[in-house]
């Protein structure tokens, strides 16, 4: 059984959400770079308005998203963190649940409890968040009012959106790619901030950014990712990631004078710096890298 507090859980949640803004992610906000109307700022303050909402014990799932996305957009009016959200706050609540030392186990069972009052909470708060590119669904439309559990609901929106996926392969890439790699990078002397420069273009590299792909289509998509693939192939194959800074920085102007925001694996990236403080709160390390034992996942979330 773990005892952490939702202190600790709301710090690791901050802490993870700031090291995000230190690595330059080209096409996104950084330290280093602003960009598409938003500035580090915003995504300061929407970390702090949301972060009592996430970390707290009393709301189930649904209400949890939502409230952090009120919040959040009284705040700063608009929508900066929706993704994160999504992906932070399953994780947070299996990490308050009290179950045991196994966060992907405990995310599991959070899933499965997340009924059709969630999902009508969830659809409320994507609503208020309004992101782009959202548009409409022939199933499960969150313009409709569901009738069907958080996870049923995002089955049909797993394929066009890497979030949605997450809920349907129970967090496959963070805990079964990112949180591997990167602790990969930290082993190699890589500092947090590179060793997230490192995963934010290798998830990339391995699947076109659906935020990306939903505004300006998949072939566009993919000539991202094969952007992406190259400098991650060169940056991570040295011991001074720190050189490929002008080259980080040519590529960051490139995609905003395009417009190109890879911003769900921008999300990604904070859920995977996040994923590694809970596992380092639970001290365990056991679900990391690799796909869950037979038996620990139901056939729900084996998504291929």
């Amino acid at each position: 059984m773990n005892a952490v507090s939702g202190a600790a859980v709301r710090e690791a949640y901050l802490e993870a959400c700031a090291v995000e803004l230190q690595a330059f992610k080209p096409g996104n906000v950084s330290i280093f770079s602003a960009g598409h109307g938003m500035t580090v700022s915003d995504f300061r303050s929407s970390a702090q308005a949301s972060a009592d909402a996430l970390a707290s014990r009393e709301a189930g799932l649904g209400l949890r998203i939502y409230r952090a996305i009120a919040d959040t957009h009284q705040t700063v009016g608009c929508n900066t963190n929706l993704g994160i959200v999504l992906l932070c706050a399953p994780l947070m609540q299996a990490m308050l649940a009290d179950a045991g030392n196994d966060l992907r186990r405990n995310l599991g069972r959070v899933l499965d409890q997340a009924g059709e009052s969630d999902t009508q909470w969830v659809y409320r708060a994507i609503r208020l968040a309004s992101p782009a590119g959202l548009g409409a669904a022939a199933r499960h439309d969150v313009y409709a009012e569901p009738h069907c559990s958080l996870v049923e609901a995002m089955w049909p929106a797993a394929r066009r959106d890497r979030i949605a996926f997450q809920y349907v392969s129970l967090f496959k890439d963070i805990f079964e790619y990112s949180v591997p790699r990167m602790r990969a990078l930290r082993l190699r002397g890589y500092d947090e901030s590179w060793a997230a420069v490192g995963v934010f273009l290798g998830l990339l590299k391995r699947a076109p950014d659906t935020h990306v792909a939903r505004k300006y289509g998949k072939a566009l998509a993919r000539e991202v990712s094969a952007k992406a693939a190259r400098l991650e192939g060169a940056m991570c194959r040295s011991d001074a990631p720190e050189q490929f800074l002008p080259h980080l920085e040519e590529l960051d102007a490139q995609f905003k004078h395009a417009g190109i925001n890879p911003g769900t694996t921008a999300d990604l990236t904070v859920a995977t710096l996040l994923a590694v403080r809970l596992e380092e709160l639970m001290g365990g390390q056991a679900t990391v890298g690799s796909a869950p034992s037979r038996g620990t996942v139901s056939r729900r979330y084996q998504f291929t």
